[in-house]
């Protein structure tokens, strides 16, 4: 079943052709696509041999990613103390598929539980990652816009109202009242005030490499990458980590209490729209949501 009602998905014929008329030196590799436990919402994934993969957009949305990843990765990517994936070739529209791909390095590991991960050494790593990242120079970078994370909490405000009366028509595990009480609270917080950041925007487990001792490889899926405020790559405390993991990135990466408000806010802005999103279509990510949610209802102190 499609994720989206207009995705486009690559197919392995496609990609096989497309390598081969841009991409001649890795012709002869084989083409695999990944399993669908591992694709995410935005992306097909292909295996190119044994050590690259083709990101292939299947949404509209996620099209610009591939120019993003090029330009900003490459400059990125020595500060960082983690692996990223900086595009080795920018592929162009062919063999019918509409929009441009990349071909990234295939990084070898595996990922943190996907609903919740109380590996404390990860927690540390992770706050090591973004911190880092936090500190690289933004001048020149590109802000977040309206409604995106890493721009005002705010502006978020719409949609989440908008979903809250079809998440009361179900059962979800979550008092809606109750989070539509959090939701004003986070919505309270002062707003970020201070030069903008680096932001990844979306540490989310499955954009976690780890190895087998579960630590930090790489961080990948740079979709939401920009600047702006801070608070969304705190809120994996919420989304990624739990118990004594949960408090040792909070304290680890930083930031203060409103910081943390508005972090709270976006766990639960796309937690709250997802689950009605994904409900029939992707039904892990909506049980991400739904953990997410309940984490930050606990945790907005």
């Amino acid at each position: 079943m499609p994720i989206h009602a207009d995705e486009i998905r690559a197919t392995t014929e496609q990609v096989r052709r497309l390598v081969t008329d841009q991409c001649p030196r890795w012709a002869d590799l084989p083409v695999t696509p990944l399993p669908d436990e591992v694709e995410g919402t935005d992306h097909v994934l292909f295996r190119l041999g044994d050590e690259l993969v083709a990101r292939m957009p299947k949404i509209a949305w996620a099209v610009g990613q591939a120019e993003s990843d090029a330009r900003w990765l490459p400059a990125l990517a020595p500060h960082l103390p983690a692996r990223v994936p900086v595009p080795l070739h920018v592929g162009e529209p062919g063999a019918g598929f509409p929009w441009r791909w990349t071909v990234v390095p295939w990084f070898a590991g595996g990922t943190p539980p996907r609903l919740g991960c109380a590996d404390v050494s990860l927690a540390r790593d992770l706050a090591g990652f973004v911190r880092a990242l936090h500190r690289v120079d933004p001048a020149g970078g590109p802000a977040k816009p309206p409604g995106s994370r890493g721009a005002a909490l705010r502006h978020a405000d719409d949609a989440v109202r908008r979903v809250l009366p079809r998440l009361a028509a179900h059962d979800d595990g979550f008092d809606v009242r109750a989070a539509e009480a959090a939701w004003e609270v986070c919505l309270s917080a002062p707003e970020w005030d201070r030069e903008p950041v680096w932001i990844h925007g979306d540490l989310q487990p499955g954009n976690l490499v780890v190895d087998d001792d579960g630590r930090l490889v790489a961080a990948i899926d740079f979709g939401a990458l920009g600047v702006g405020d801070p608070a969304p790559d705190v809120a994996p405390a919420l989304w990624t980590f739990t118990g004594a993991a949960r408090e040792t990135y909070r304290e680890t990466v930083g930031y203060d209490d409103a910081t943390w408000l508005r972090a709270c806010g976006w766990a639960l802005a796309p937690s709250l729209t997802g689950i009605d999103y994904y409900r029939h279509t992707f039904p892990r990510m909506a049980e991400h949501g739904r953990r997410t949610v309940k984490s930050a209802l606990t945790n907005l102190t």
